[in-house]
Parts: C-alpha cells; structure tokens; sequence
C-alpha cells in the first residue's frame, strides 16, 4: 500500500509542481523549449517536466545554450533535477557542461491534515507571521549564521514573494525576546493541491527542542483550513528523518546543479 501511495503522490507531484512559483520583484518567467527558467532572481533558476523529450546532442545544445545566457547576463544559475528524470543521463550531460552537483536532499510529502497541530514551543519561544522588511531582514541574518555564508539576498526575495502573492506567502519566526532562533514559510500556488514548506532553518543553540517540529505541525494546520491536502518539503539530510518520523514521505530526490561565471 505505501508503494501505491508514493507513486501516486510521486505522479502528482511530477504534474503539479514542475514548475516555479513566480517570484516577484522584478524577476520573471521564460520559456526555452521544454524548461522554465527565472530571469532576474539573485540567481538563475531552471526547471522542466520529468522528461524533457531532449537526447543526445541535442539536449547538449540545450545545456549549454542555458548556459550561455546566463553567462552573457554575468550570473550564475541552478538547473534543479530530480533522480527519477529523464533522460537518464541528464546530470552527466550537466557535469561536462560544467555545471557542478551541490547537496542532495529528499522530497518528502504528507498529508496536511495528518500533520496540522497547534505548535508546541518552547517556554520564552513566541511564534508569528512577519511581513515587514525589517524582520525580513532579521531572518536573513539568522539564515547567514546558519549557512556560515552571506544570505542577506533572502530579504529582497522574501519581501518581492510577499509583495506578489500575499495571501499564498505565508513567513514565520520563532522568537526567543527580540531573536530569531527560526524561520520558515509556507508557499501555495493557485489550483495546486500542495503547500510548499520552505526555510525552517534553526540557530544550532536552539535545536533539538521541538521548534521545527512546530513549524511543521502551524504550516500543516494552515493548509489544511485552505483544503489544501498535502504539504511537500526538499529536505536536508539532517531533516529529513525528523519529517519521515512526523508522517511525510520520500517520493524522490532533488539536486540543484549550479553553473558559476
């Protein structure tokens, strides 16, 4: 029965979210034969269905055609694919196109309503939705100390989400006083039956205290008063276990390829 019922979420995730939820500020969508790509974003993003109908030498003048536009625009762009696409050898084609493999994660999806709870939090850890761009700001200092790089793009990405789509741009953070110990959002797409659940990064002194469980179980609880019936996550290998435990599950993996200038 598990079998069934991820190929059946695995198939409506292939037909609902192969694309990319339009990300405002300026930034647009542009087709180039199979695949949507993001101009105009911190970086450039590509996408396409699970088979892209390209071969051979054909896909290779594909590849590096994305490429080049990119590099004539100066910046870098990542191809996100997953390991049940075709054809098969796509990532190889991208590796000799020059593009390089950065961390894998898994896609896992469940049930919203298995999984709505009200959060349970930590004594001093305050939950709440923030639009202003100075808490957007905070979340990205935070995700800065996350990552142990410069995130402070998040902010402007975040703000032109809200500014374009209000109502399915849902941001969050837990609060200890007056810091950002986690953030996260939740993302719905118009006639799609899937919430995305983004962010959920969380300071390491904080972990381990049920926090991204709350975000998990307030983001569930948020899709299901929309009837939205499930919740997808790409999750990293240290999330992936704790989402497994809450109820989602693993239907494919996903891992962006980045071409640099």
């Amino acid at each position: 029965m598990t079998d069934i019922l991820i190929n059946e979420l695995r198939s409506a995730y292939d037909a609902q979210l192969r694309g990319v939820t339009p990300p405002g500020g300026g930034a647009r969508l542009e087709k180039d034969g199979p695949l949507t790509r993001v101009v105009g974003w911190h970086r450039g993003f590509v996408t396409g269905p699970r088979d892209l109908g390209v071969y051979g030498e054909e896909l290779d003048t594909l590849i590096a055609r994305l490429r080049d536009f990119y590099a004539a625009r100066g910046e870098a762009v990542e191809w996100k694919t997953r390991a049940h696409d075709l054809p098969a050898d796509l990532t190889d084609r991208l590796t000799a196109a020059g593009f390089v493999a950065e961390d894998t994660e898994t896609v896992l999806i469940g049930r919203s309503t298995d999984l709505a709870a009200d959060p349970v939090l930590p004594d001093g850890v305050s939950l709440r939705r923030v639009t202003a761009r100075s808490d957007l700001r905070r979340i990205a200092g935070m995700e800065s100390t996350v990552w142990g790089e410069d995130w402070s793009w998040l902010a402007d990405d975040l703000a032109a989400r809200i500014e374009n789509d209000p109502e399915n741009t849902v941001v969050l953070v837990a609060e200890a006083g007056t810091e950002v110990v986690c953030a996260a959002w939740l993302v719905f797409q118009e006639g799609v039956d899937f919430g995305g659940l983004w962010g959920g990064s969380t300071l390491e002194e904080w972990r381990g205290q049920g926090i991204y469980r709350a975000m998990v179980a307030h983001r569930a609880r948020l899709a299901a008063e929309r009837a939205i019936p499930y919740v997808y996550v790409d999750a990293s290998a240290d999330s992936a276990p704790i989402l497994t435990r809450l109820g989602l599950h693993a239907v494919t993996t996903t891992t962006p390829y980045v071409w640099s200038p």
